[in-house]
C-alpha cells in the first residue's frame, strides 16, 4: 500500500469535483474548491473519520469493497479505479468480470433524476445505486448481501416477498425474462463468475428455475410497460426506459407514469413521503 500516492490521489480527485457533479446542493459559499471530506464519506457510506485518515496517510489498508465505494463516490473512470486499487495494495479488478463498479457517466445522469424512480443495475439484476424515489417505490437495496443482491436470485428463493411487487398474472412472464437474462450474463461471464454461482444455487433450490434454465432462452431486455404493486398504495403502472453502458454491463432504468394519470399521482405521493410508510 502506497499511503502517499493514495492520499494525494484522493485529495486531487475530491478537489476536481463540484457538489452538482454528484447530485449535492452547493450550499453556502465554500472556502476551497471541490467536495468536502464529509461529502465524499457520505457518498461512499463510510465515516468521515475513516476517510480523513486515508487522506492524512494514517489509515488502514482499505478493502476492495471500500475502494468500490470510493470509486463510485469520486466518479472514477475505469483507469482511475484500477489505479486506486493498485496504490491501495490490491490488484486491479478484472474488467471482463462483473465488479461493484458504477460507470461515472451513468452516475451523472442518475444524480439529475430526482423526481422519478431511477436506479442502476448490473447484468445480474443487482441494484448498484438507486435514487430516493426508487427506494420509496421498490425498497432500499443497499443492505442486501451475497447472492441475495441479485433480483433474479431473490425472485426464485424469496417468492412471497419479491413476487408481491408484481400482479400474479405477470409472474410466469417475469420468471422467463429473468432466466433468459441470467443465461445471457452466464454466457458472457462464464461458469466461474457470480452468474455461475447464481445458476448453481438456483438449480439446486428452485425446480421452477431448473425447468426454465433447460429451455435455453437467451435475451436481455426490459419490459417497456409494467405494473408494480406498492404495499401501501397498490398498483402503479409505469413505463420503463433503459439506458445501457457501451459494453452493456450496466443499465440505468428510469420509471415514469403517464402525466395526469392516477399512477403519476401515486409516484408523486411516494416522492414526497420518501421511504416512510404511508
Amino acid at each position: 500500500m502506497d499511503r502517499d500516492a493514495l492520499a494525494d490521489f484522493l485529495l486531487a480527485r475530491r478537489a476536481q469535483l463540484r457538489p452538482g457533479d454528484v447530485g449535492l446542493s452547493a450550499g453556502p459559499r465554500r472556502r476551497t474548491p471541490g467536495l468536502r471530506r464529509e461529502e465524499v464519506a457520505q457518498l461512499a457510506a463510510m465515516s468521515t473519520d475513516y476517510y480523513t485518515r486515508l487522506e492524512q496517510r494514517r489509515g488502514p489498508q482499505p478493502s476492495v469493497q471500500i475502494l468500490a465505494a470510493l470509486a463510485r463516490a469520486l466518479r472514477l473512470s475505469p483507469d482511475e479505479r484500477d489505479y486506486l486499487h493498485r496504490v491501495s495494495g490490491h490488484s486491479a479488478p478484472d474488467r471482463a468480470m462483473f465488479i461493484d463498479y458504477v460507470h461515472p457517466g451513468m452516475l451523472r445522469i442518475l444524480d439529475r433524476l430526482s423526481d422519478t424512480p431511477a436506479f442502476i443495475v448490473s447484468v445480474l439484476d443487482e441494484v448498484l445505486v438507486q435514487n430516493d424515489a426508487a427506494k420509496a417505490l421498490l425498497g432500499d437495496a443497499s443492505a442486501l448481501e451475497g447472492l441475495e443482491r441479485s433480483g433474479i436470485y431473490r425472485w426464485f428463493t424469496d417468492v412471497d416477498e419479491e413476487r408481491s411487487r408484481y400482479p400474479e398474472a405477470d409472474h410466469d412472464h417475469r420468471s422467463r425474462v429473468l432466466v433468459a437474462s441470467l443465461r445471457a450474463a452466464y454466457g458472457a461471464l462464464g461458469e466461474k463468475s457470480r452468474a455461475g454461482e447464481i445458476v448453481s444455487a438456483l438449480r439446486a433450490q428452485s425446480p421452477e428455475f431448473a425447468a426454465l434454465w433447460e429451455v435455453h432462452e437467451v435475451r436481455r431486455r426490459f419490459d417497456d410497460h409494467k405494473v408494480l404493486i406498492h404495499p401501501d398504495i397498490g398498483e402503479i403502472e409505469v413505463d420503463c426506459q433503459a439506458l445501457f453502458t457501451e459494453d452493456e454491463s450496466q443499465t440505468l432504468v428510469v420509471l415514469t407514469a403517464a402525466p395526469g394519470s392516477e399512477s403519476a399521482s401515486k409516484l408523486e405521493l411516494l416522492r414526497v413521503l420518501g421511504t416512510q410508510r404511508v
